[in-house]
């Protein structure tokens, strides 16, 4: 009878004992009537070799079992088994070539398509590693907003894009004291709160196409293309602070925070990105100037005066070891007899480039760099050194000299020291020397500057108020401090520079000086240009007068030591 597909019984059966000899060697993903007709093809095919002598029929048969999956040793030991019976030497020896040789082939192709497959594995492991690597190095890790560097580039790119008219804006933004809640409830809430006002500042601006990237700890950045003028600025500006205004809830803490905005807008073509960004980080720092939680537009002539204050900065650390400051000394006369009583040393920097640089340029300078310290440590020993070498006056009495001093240096805890070592370097009587400082000093009644103060009256220096009526301090206030005068402020002194004497002013002034009085304080004027002048406040009691109508700043030498009664 015949077998399947009508081949010989014989060789289905032998076709039946192969298949059941290799089957448990590999894992075949065939069905058993498929492998029993392949098994069965394979027999008719090493039949017709056998007869034939034909070794490479014999040799595909053995190649064939390795194209289904037949590829262990196992396979062809027992396939072997099985044909030793039916197949010659000659035969058998075909086939276990067939074998090894696709088995060898099929190995090579394993290792090419695994090959390929790391090597694409790889790749894109590498595009992934590099996209990652290229994000991280362009935006902030806490709030994914691009950061500096992708700010730039962007910034770099708008500004060459631009075509000719078009014009470009920047928002420089910086939370107001964001320090304060770091050291309050610590960096983990800090980060919430950034995390929590970038998104907002996100939906300000992304959703009107704008570029915001975060620069800093609390500074951002919006960068916004082809505006139409500063109000689209001012606009955009008004939103984020409002947005950013609303109090924020974490862990039941409600945290409302503010932000102060620097705007620079302006034609794109011709602008640089760091010129750009430093005006807006100038101009930010107008608007805190100006009070916080708003924004400042950019103002060419404050932002001149800035870059001028930034270019003095740098001069000024060597300024006063190469010789470049001096000083020069304005009488203090007495009203009442028109005598010298003393001068004010007065701080004057003759600059190589720029000539005579104003005191209230380079002081604020000074005094935010920290070398107001060593510079008036310098005015303190030169004055002492100067007024050391004055006679006194002809009732008898010392001369005074008169020395500033800054809100800095009276919280240096080197300032007692410093006039105590300036006073014995000179000889100059502690009576002699009178330092004036602003009425903001005096307001900390139990800090530094206040106790320091003290020992300095106890030493016998003479504290002076000077420009009284500016500040928040009254006289009953200072009637429990070492203050032994005061300078009136200029606005006391516009009603009596008038050509025709303002009443109400020069009873204010009148009012001021009794109280002082009363309170065993002298008070003296500043800023007298007439003989008029003198004489209206000599009426009201001023004990002491200063102005270009006593004289101007001179040299110590230029001082008139002696000064007849008008």
């Amino acid at each position: 009878m015949a077998g399947t597909d009508g081949i010989d019984p014989a060789l289905s059966q032998l076709a039946r004992q192969w298949l059941a000899a290799v089957r448990q060697t590999s894992y075949l993903d065939l069905s058993a009537d498929a492998l029993q007709r392949f098994f069965e093809r394979q027999a008719v095919q090493l039949t017709g070799a056998l007869a034939t002598g034909d070794a490479a029929a014999a040799e595909e048969v053995g190649a064939a079992l390795i194209q289904i999956g037949l590829n262990s040793p196992e396979a062809l030991q027992r396939s072997i088994g099985v044909l030793t019976n039916t197949a010659t030497g000659e035969v058998l020896g075909g086939f276990a070539a067939g074998f090894a040789r696709a088995q060898r082939q099929k190995i090579l192709d394993d290792q090419e398509r695994i090959r390929r497959a790391w090597t694409r594995a790889l790749t894109d492991a590498e595009h992934t590693l590099q996209r990652e690597l290229h994000h991280q190095a362009h935006h902030d890790p806490l709030t994914g907003l691009p950061n500096r560097v992708l700010l730039y580039g962007h910034l770099t790119e708008a500004l060459r894009e631009a075509e000719d008219g078009a014009r470009i804006g920047v928002c420089f933004l910086d939370l107001d004291e964001f320090k304060t809640i770091n050291d309050t409830l610590g960096h983990g809430y800090g980060d919430e709160l950034l995390v929590a006002l970038a998104d907002r500042l996100r939906g300000c601006v992304n959703g009107a196409g704008h570029f915001v990237a975060r620069v800093g700890g609390d500074e951002f950045v919006v960068v916004v293309r082809d505006t139409k003028g500063p109000d689209e600025l001012t606009a955009l500006a008004e939103s984020m602070l409002e947005e950013l205004s609303r109090p924020v809830r974490l862990d039941g803490h409600e945290l409302a925070v503010s932000a102060s905005i620097g705007i620079v807008e302006q034609p794109a073509r011709g602008a640089e990105p760091e010129e750009l960004l430093r005006a807006a980080d100038a101009t930010l720092y107008l608007a805190k100037a100006d009070g916080r939680a708003r924004y400042a537009v950019f103002d060419e002539q404050r932002n001149a005066q800035q870059l001028l204050q930034y270019g003095l900065t740098g001069r000024l650390s060597g300024a006063l070891d190469r010789g470049e400051f001096e000083l020069v000394y304005q009488p203090l006369v007495g009203l009442a007899d028109n005598r010298l009583r003393g001068a004010e040393a007065l701080l004057r920097w003759r600059h190589p480039e720029l000539g005579t640089v104003s005191p209230n340029t380079f002081i604020p300078v000074a005094e935010q760099s920290g070398m107001i310290l060593p510079l008036g440590r310098w005015v303190l020993r030169e004055a002492c050194l100067a007024a050391a070498a004055w006679p006194r006056d002809p009732s008898g009495a010392p001369l005074l000299i008169s020395v500033n001093v800054s809100p800095r240096q009276c919280s240096d805890p080197r300032l007692l020291d410093d006039v105590r070592a300036a006073l014995a370097e000179s000889g100059l009587e502690p009576a002699s020397l009178q330092l004036e400082l602003t009425e903001t000093v005096l307001m900390q009644e139990t800090g530094r500057p206040v106790q320091t103060l003290r020992q300095l009256a106890d030493l016998g220096v003479r504290i002076v108020i000077d420009d009284f009526g500016i500040g928040y301090s009254n006289l009953a206030y200072l009637r429990h401090l070492p203050v032994h005068g005061l300078k009136l402020a200029g606005a006391f002194m516009a009603g009596i520079r008038k050509l025709e004497s303002d009443h109400v002013d020069e009873q204010i002034v009148e009012t001021v000086i009794r109280l002082a009085h009363t309170l065993q304080m002298t008070v003296t004027a500043e800023g007298i240009e007439t003989a008029d002048q003198a004489a209206r406040l000599a009426a009201l009691g001023c004990d002491l007068g200063q102005g270009w109508h006593f004289g101007r700043p001179v040299e110590p030498v230029q001082i008139p030591l002696t000064r007849s009664p008008a």
